[in-house]
């Protein structure tokens, strides 16, 4: 059984981003600019986009934070987000999710330039990606995909059951597997929330990729021998044993379903890193004008 380490592999996506900004910035180029909106002051959400801009200063890249209060109004959340359109300096920019309750999120993804929303979630970019054309692909399914490609796991042909079909991992994930490239020409089955005896198909299963947001819902009995799993959930699990006073999990119950694998990832340190090493992707693909 290999785990498969997604830390390092971000890690080393970094540094080759570092070296093509070096290049870009011996030629008189211009230095990727990532910026992010975030609503609100929410823990988790703070963290991750910390997290999104350390990774620029670490590469190279330069980087904008916007804060905005909470009770921001709608007209004027998208307002922000047109000024950023209209930026020339900035080659691509996120806003940070959940948002408040007032505000609707799908109006907020509409009004993102495509050109500019590296988190690939615009209708244009979603239907380029089905359409298998250039564009940004939604960063946590692209960072599955990498790690399936660095590690040089076989997906042609193989039995790929996606459980989960949010717009944002599963759904994507069920498309890009299905698609003739590699990763990918995966015969691909999606389970969802009113799928029957779920466990029968999972079984069959070469490739697992569970992103439904139930803590440790895949055990070993839903998992045949040698399979290779990729666990893109995590969740907080309060622990008073532990240092922090919690744990993290993932969608799958890893001590028990590792044994049976040939491959899978752990939680932490396996999807969720690439996350960020795909929003950076999508950035330099940004700035280097291979979009279309």
């Amino acid at each position: 059984m290999i785990i498969i380490d997604g830390k390092s592999t971000s890690l080393q996506i970094q540094s080759e981003l570092a070296e093509e900004v070096k290049k870009i910035k011996n030629s008189g180029g211009k230095v990727p600019h990532l910026a992010a909106i975030l609503v609100g002051d929410d823990g988790a959400s703070r963290t991750y986009v910390n997290a999104k801009v350390k990774a620029c200063d670490r590469i190279g890249f330069e980087s904008s934070l916007i804060n905005l209060e909470s009770t921001i109004s709608q007209e004027d959340l998208i307002h922000n987000i047109n000024e950023l359109n209209l930026d020339d300096n900035i080659d691509g920019f996120i806003v940070q999710l959940p948002l408040p309750s007032h505000i609707d999120e799908s109006k907020v993804t509409l009004a993102i330039s495509p050109k500019k929303d590296v988190d690939g979630f615009h209708p244009q970019n979603v239907g380029r990606m089905n359409l298998g054309m250039s564009t940004y692909l939604p960063a946590t399914p692209n960072g599955v995909l990498e790690l399936l490609k660095r590690y040089e796991i076989e997906t042609s042909g193989k039995n790929c059951v996606v459980i989960g079909r949010s717009n944002i991992v599963g759904s994507p994930m069920s498309i890009l597997m299905s698609q003739k490239a590699y990763p990918g020409n995966a015969t691909v089955t999606l389970v969802h929330s009113r799928t029957k005896d779920v466990k029968s198909i999972t079984k069959q299963a070469d490739i697992l990729i569970v992103a439904l947001g139930i803590p440790e819902f895949v055990t070993a009995d839903m998992v045949k021998e040698g399979a290779v799993v990729i666990d893109v959930g995590i969740h907080r699990i309060e622990d008073s044993s532990a240092k922090r006073g919690f744990r993290l999990k993932g969608d799958v119950k890893f001590d028990e379903v590792s044994a049976k694998c040939s491959f899978i990832t752990p939680v932490p340190g396996g999807v969720g890193p690439m996350t960020i090493a795909s929003l950076l992707m999508n950035t330099l693909k940004a700035v280097k004008n291979t979009y279309e």
